[in-house]
């Protein structure tokens, strides 16, 4: 007996945004992931808001409403050349800051520069940090194994529109294809093209088959599938998590609540 998993509402696919450094530009690109709908993750350095070219910290519970704040470090710098303690304090003020300024717990995170070792890794989960995003593009779209070496599909200047109709149109047996888009706002002012991201969010707007989520709700969905409990014989699955899940046999989908002991 075989199962096939979906992801909420019993969608076939999902796509997520992953943002850097907050800065003012974080305001235009928030409006039009509003205007279509879209849903992305802001990491921010607390150090470096209200400065120059950066939102302010009092802008940043109202402008990221409906979207995710996470960690990016205090200053932004590069973790393979920092001491312990070093490190240490540049993840755990960011998560004190950002949890005082969002109102909820700082659970992710991206690298400052993509750059990172193991005794980062080690260091992040010791600190409570439960994904981290790299800029390490797999041009697919595939589910990350370690989601504190979490690889994304592309940058959002890797031809969005071809990767869309990749995405859009994968075969049958390609199960919960992730579409995962990075970048930094200031880019788009910067190469004064800002219609690559209106356009792209224009055309992946309103498809029923895909789920539009942030980063921390794409982990906390993979993880509750991952945590699924099944009997031997595989008629009987439980959810042991605190949020509902989605699962297909033969040809019906099931939702399974939290707590939920389902019988086939």
């Amino acid at each position: 007996m075989s199962y096939k998993t979906y992801y909420p509402g019993g969608r076939k696919k999902a796509l997520t945004f992953s943002y850097d450094d907050g800065q003012i530009f974080d305001r235009r690109l928030v409006e039009i992931f509003n205007k279509y709908n879209m849903k992305g993750t802001f990491h921010l350095n607390s150090g470096t808001l209200g400065k120059g070219g950066y939102v302010t910290e009092q802008e940043v519970k109202e402008l990221y409403q409906g979207h995710e704040v996470s960690c990016h470090s205090v200053t932004h710098p590069y973790f393979n050349q920092l001491s312990q303690g070093q490190l240490n304090q540049e993840i755990w003020e960011d998560r004190r800051a950002l949890e005082r300024l969002a109102g909820y717990i700082m659970r992710g995170m991206s690298y400052p520069f993509g750059v990172y070792d193991e005794r980062s890794i080690k260091t992040l989960k010791l600190l409570g940090i439960q994904y981290c995003r790299t800029v390490n593009a797999t041009q697919g779209f595939n589910l990350p194994g370690d989601f504190l070496q979490w690889h994304p599909t592309c940058h959002h200047n890797d031809d969005l529109m071809k990767k869309l109709e990749n995405f859009e149109n994968q075969p049958a047996w390609y199960n919960m294809p992730l579409f995962y888009i990075w970048g930094h706002s200031y880019e788009f002012d910067r190469q004064n093209n800002w219609e690559v991201i209106e356009n792209f969010c224009k055309a992946a707007a309103g498809n029923g088959d895909v789920w539009y989520a942030t980063n921390i709700e794409i982990m906390d969905y993979i993880n509750a599938l991952r945590g699924l409990l099944f009997n031997v014989d595989l008629t009987q699955v439980c959810n042991p998590s605190s949020i509902p899940v989605w699962l297909g046999r033969d040809n019906d989908i099931y939702e399974i609540k939290p707590g939920q002991i389902l019988n086939f």
